[in-house]
């Protein structure tokens, strides 16, 4: 049989490697939930089994179902009928089978029938679904707008929506690019006009909305008359109903099973979700960074089936009386590609436990401000909180605003990494297969055609670095990175040495970049600084694997050249750039 968990041994080791026990035990309140839900963990290896547990279901079903329908589902694709879209067979049918699992609400709450699980946790089901079928990870990791619903909803929407979710019985979309407002979402202009009962009705045009069929939207709207910018945005939850028409549905290079939409609002009923203006700059920005993960993981994925795919092609063609795997060039590049896979793995799960880390500090903080507000010992339907570690709210507080800096950072960096990876790997996966590859005969033409919408939707690749090139200039990188370096790596002094030397010219390069008061200076070379972060927080996590475990360490080593060669090239562009040439830049690209 085949299971995408139990046959990839680093998915099954990030599990046991990463640092969850604190991460549970917060989001379990301290284990207490095991009080009123049976199936809630008495203990962090009772949750470690649990996960387990979960992820050999989620892998069987992706291998064993998933998997082989894709093709089906690549070659039908969805169709729009009578004004309904009707999904690919393998699509609806796969979905159910998630839903018969209980994996349609895996980070809600138990007390709205989820299954509390952390974001690496679902992280991973994200990632091997994605190596089976990349279009029905588009539907079903959009069961995670529920995660804004239950952050920033009042308890009266959320006990009407998040059982629903949870169930499976509805999918979800978020509706928020425009025609005229691709990723300028401050300029949305679809217009919210609020009724005197309270509820508010919704027109305009939606355009490239993932799953826009989806039976529950939030939709990103103009509350403000008279505003021009994010401060007149709020963010609406819309069932649907006959008052939203899909238009049409895009005619895509791939991701073929997932239904891209343009929808058309008439005088649509929707929901205020939390506060008014505060729609892009706070709801958008979680279901932005939630979004930004899942397609990592979806990258992740589809890497993982290319590599996959390489290896086996070159362990059975034979060329010149032997498999071309044999040959040191296919070698080479099968070595790069199974070796930038791990290095992206090791930093989209970091990224993953960093903003777990957040969402149970959210949490805990939650939790005390409720029985310090009410002056009683006990949360709003969260139990009692107990007395210990995590109880002091100042603490708390400073630690979260630490964990923010770094999922907002980290985030756009996993993405970039993971998706300009998949690009990559998916690209000579192809030239492996050679002629082969450029047939629908195997699956590697779709991989490539698959991988090239990661980089692109939820922010390009170029968005990514604008929203990380602050962190990096401003600190928190340098933060983030001393705290690697004195974590225990003596075992690979030599290594160490290479890694620091590294981070040493990324140093110099953000001194420069800092340097010149030239904002053009900064956007110039933004890109090389986020991939230069990139390889020196791959070659440290590599590092921390490496320690106690030999194939790791080799992995590291091919890793840490290559990386330390990419670093010193951009090293040398950037400490040898003059501010002035970039004066130049309208001439070279004017005709």
């Amino acid at each position: 049989m085949s299971n995408f968990f139990t046959d990839n041994a680093d998915l099954r080791r990030t599990l046991r490697d990463l640092a969850l026990a604190r991460v549970v035990r917060l989001r379990e309140d301290d284990y207490t939930q095991a009080r009123e839900f049976t199936y809630a963990p008495r203990d962090f290896e009772d949750a470690l089994d649990s996960y387990e547990r979960v992820l050999e279901i989620a892998g069987e079903i992706a291998g064993e179902y998933i998997e082989p329908r894709a093709e089906d589902v690549d070659r039908a694709g969805s169709e729009l009928v009578a004004g309904e879209v009707c999904y690919a067979r393998g699509i609806a049918e796969g979905l159910e089978r998630l839903r018969q699992a209980d994996l349609m609400g895996m980070t809600l709450p138990r007390r709205y029938g989820g299954l509390n699980l952390p974001v690496s946790v679902s992280v991973m089901v994200i990632e091997m679904v994605s190596r089976a079928d990349p279009a029905l990870m588009n539907i079903f990791g959009l069961q995670d707008i529920s995660e804004t619903i239950n952050k920033f909803a009042d308890e009266e929407m959320k006990a009407a929506y998040l059982p629903r979710f949870a169930a499976g019985e509805v999918t979800g979309s978020m509706a928020l690019t425009e025609p005229e407002a691709g990723s300028d979402l401050q300029n949305v202009q679809l217009k919210a006009t609020e009724q005197p009962d309270g509820t508010w009705r919704l027109n305009g045009v939606k355009r490239f909305i993932t799953n826009g069929c989806g039976q529950i939207s939030l939709v990103l709207a103009r509350s403000e008359e008279g505003t021009t910018d994010a401060r007149g945005l709020s963010m609406f939850l819309y069932e649907r109903d006959e008052h939203m028409r899909i238009r049409r549905l895009e005619d895509k290079l791939g991701i073929h099973g997932s239904p891209t939409c343009e929808l058309q609002f008439d005088d649509a009923p929707a929901l205020l979700v939390g506060e008014r203006r505060r729609g892009l700059t706070t709801y958008v920005m979680s279901l932005m960074n939630g979004a930004r993960l899942a397609i990592a993981a979806q990258a992740q994925g589809i890497a993982e089936a290319a590599c996959r795919a390489a290896a086996k092609y070159a362990g059975e063609r034979v060329q010149f009386g032997a498999p071309i795997a044999e040959l040191t060039a296919v070698k080479s590049m099968l070595a790069d590609m199974k070796v930038s896979l791990e290095a992206a793995r090791a930093l989209l799960y970091e990224t993953a436990l960093i903003v777990d880390t957040k969402e149970a500090l959210e949490h805990r903080l939650a939790q005390l401000q409720a029985v310090q507000k009410a002056e009683e010992a006990v949360s709003a339907g969260a139990g009692a909180v107990p007395e210990g570690p995590d109880t002091d709210l100042k603490t708390l507080r400073a630690e979260l605003k630490t964990s923010t800096r770094l999922a907002a950072l980290f985030t756009p960096l996993a993405k970039a990494c993971c998706t300009e990876m998949a690009n990559k790997v998916a690209y000579d996966s192809l030239q492996v297969h050679g002629g082969s590859g450029y047939m629908r005969d195997f699956a590697v033409e779709r991989h490539a055609r698959d991988a090239r919408i990661t980089n692109i939707y939820e922010g390009t690749t170029q968005l990514q670095v604008v929203a990380a090139i602050g962190g990096i200039l401003g600190g928190t990188l340098a933060a983030r990175l001393d705290e690697y370096d004195t974590e225990d790596l003596g075992g690979t002094p030599e290594l160490l040495g290479r890694v620091r030397a590294a981070r040493a010219r990324l140093t110099e390069c953000i001194d420069r970049v800092r340097g010149v008061q030239d904002v053009r200076f900064r956007d110039f070379h933004a890109r090389r600084l986020t991939d230069m972060a990139v390889d020196v927080c791959c070659a440290y996590l590599l590092l921390r694997g490496a320690q106690d475990d030999a194939r790791r360490l080799l992995a590291a080593e091919y890793f840490v050249a290559a990386a330390g060669a990419r670093v010193e090239g951009a090293a040398v562009q950037i400490l040898g750039s003059d501010p002035s040439l970039l004066d130049s830049l309208g001439a070279l690209t004017s005709s």
